[in-house]
């Protein structure tokens, strides 16, 4: 599946954004297990709530962290949560 840049992002119903304190993580859980996150894999995906395109999120998060160039970085990571089932677009 590719992602579509004009589509509205959004997390899965089938899992579960969580901080997990034993590991000091944001995490996903799913029936068969689990998927720790690192801190920019979190703020993204704590972003995908079905109101953003691919481009919001990308202006978002850009100015949180005062940088510029994140778009080939976020795209990749939406690449593979998107394979993975972690988000879906509509």
């Amino acid at each position: 599946m590719t992602l579509n840049p004009e589509k509205l992002l959004t997390f899965s119903p089938l899992h579960r954004l969580q901080w997990e304190e034993a590991q000091q993580k944001t995490v996903i859980l799913y029936p068969e297990g689990m998927v720790e996150l690192n801190q920019s894999s979190a703020e993204i995906l704590k972003l995908c709530d079905g109101t953003r395109q691919l481009a919001q999120l990308v202006q978002e998060l850009e100015t949180k962290f005062e940088t510029t160039g994140l778009t080939g970085d976020i795209t990749a990571f939406l690449d593979v949560a998107l394979n993975n089932g972690w988000i879906s677009q509509c």
